[in-house]
């Protein structure tokens, strides 16, 4: 059942939980254990979750003695690969205390653009959902180049949670909900809902992260959100702190309601549905 208001969320049949860098590495990372409490529970009363992770280049900054995320591609793919493989881990290490197993999904935009690649990743986390293992998807920056990625995370859940058919797709950030403008200057106000085709071309998101290891910010979030509405996807944007919050359907961040009458994922290019902030 499609989500259309946020109270919806914990009778959805399938959810998409997208959470970034900056919330599970460096001093973020205890709140793995918190997001896989919330999304077990979920997972127990019988809904199905995806989980978009970024995280692979930032868990990999202090193992290599990096200060800061690269710039270069080279080291970008050398950090996702050695970052990759612990962030796995640590998911794991925190859901072998429900029992659950944890299967990887690398994709790259690519991927995602030919028919039947899309076809493959579709099938290969149906099987997984069914099996009923929490499929743990990020890009595969290992492989992608700056010419074909997504970009951020967001996008990405956007376009799984389309692809899956996902009943909800839930963004985690640093902050509880989106503002009219960033929340430091005088006169933001927060959102906390935006109805479908609200125009959201006055409001002032901002375009950069300020912890430098990830590459999204509010306004990714609020493109990716218009983008999974625009094709019938109830999403909430929201801390990571307030994951339980989230999926247990109470009054917290923004919530963009669904389009009544979707736009579904076309076959052609990732960019073939946009939904420009607007």
């Amino acid at each position: 059942m499609t989500a259309t208001t946020r109270a919806d969320i914990p009778g959805a049949s399938r959810v998409v939980v997208k959470v970034g860098s900056s919330s599970i590495s460096g001093d973020g990372a205890h709140r793995i254990d918190t997001i896989v409490d919330a999304l077990s529970r979920a997972h127990g009363s019988g809904t199905e979750v995806v989980l978009v992770s970024s995280g692979a280049i930032a868990t990999a900054l202090p193992l290599l003695d990096l200060e800061g995320r690269p710039n270069d591609l080279a080291t970008q793919q050398a950090a996702a690969a050695v970052g990759q493989n612990v962030l796995m881990w640590r998911y794991q290490t925190s859901l072998d205390r429900f029992g659950l197993l944890a299967g990887q999904v690398l994709l790259t935009a690519g991927d995602l653009e030919n028919a039947t690649h899309r076809s493959n990743a579709r099938r290969a986390m149906e099987r997984l959902l069914g099996l009923g293992i929490l499929p743990i998807v990020n890009e595969n920056d290992t492989v992608a180049t700056h010419e074909i990625r997504f970009g951020d995370n967001d996008r990405l859940a956007a376009l799984v949670a389309q692809l899956i058919g996902a009943d909800a797709l839930v963004l985690l950030s640093d902050i509880e909900t989106l503002f009219t403008r960033p929340p430091s200057e005088p006169g933001a106000r927060p959102i906390t809902d935006v109805a479908w085709g609200d125009d959201l071309s006055d409001f002032e998101f901002g375009a950069g992260v300020v912890n430098g290891v990830g590459t999204g910010g509010a306004a990714t979030k609020a493109s990716a959100a218009k983008l999974a509405s625009t094709a019938g996807v109830g999403v909430l944007v929201t801390s990571a702190d307030l994951v339980a919050s989230a999926l247990a359907g109470d009054a917290v961040g923004t919530w963009f309601a669904p389009n009544p009458d979707p736009v579904t994922l076309a076959t052609g290019p990732v960019g073939a549905v946009s939904a420009p902030v607007h």
